[in-house]
């Protein structure tokens, strides 16, 4: 399919979607991994429709990605639990901004001076991004304008920069990309 021609604020119930859903569905039921599929409903598989511009092929391939870091990183997305990170979240390191921004984008804002490395790890910060990441995700505007982030770097430090280590890094390129 050309994703030039795709317009990805079309409804959801357009034919473009629905057949492009269906052929999605049929060939990730086919081809991924059916003891470790989240999701098929078509809300789920829109978010990679959009994410590819409607190209069933792309998507496919996005899903597998998504489908394999997440069986191979179990100790960031093994625990998604809003409980495991609320203190995190409490202390004002992540925040979601209340508003859009004038394209209609998400922005997401993370203090690093409000990640203590003594108290957090970076699999439990990363895990917060991921967390968010899914639930923003779910958003149709999200899905079709974007997300900003903010790094305020403020505060970053050498014991910071220990908690990463190349394996983690991986992994964090990994689901960024």
């Amino acid at each position: 399919m050309n994703s030039g021609s795709v317009d990805l604020l079309s409804p959801d119930d357009s034919f473009l979607v629905r057949s492009s859903v269906v052929r999605l569905r049929l060939r990730a039921q086919a081809e991924l991994d059916p003891l470790h599929i989240l999701d098929f409903s078509d809300g789920f598989l829109i978010k990679f429709l959009r994410a590819r511009d409607m190209d069933v092929e792309l998507s496919l391939k996005l899903m597998l990605n998504y489908q394999r870091w997440r069986r191979e990183s179990p100790e960031i997305s093994g625990c998604l639990s809003p409980r495991s990170v609320s203190a995190l979240l409490d202390n004002g390191y992540h925040g979601v901004l209340p508003l859009r921004d004038h394209s209609g984008s998400r922005v997401l804002v993370y203090r690093i001076c409000r990640w203590n490395p003594k108290d957090w790890t970076a699999i439990q910060v990363f895990r917060v991004s991921l967390m968010t990441s899914e639930i923003i995700a779910m958003e149709t505007e999200t899905q079709q304008r974007g997300v900003k982030v903010i790094f305020d770097l403020e505060g970053w430090s050498f014991s910071h920069a220990l908690q990463i280590n190349p394996s983690l890094a991986r992994k964090i390129s990994s689901v960024l990309v």
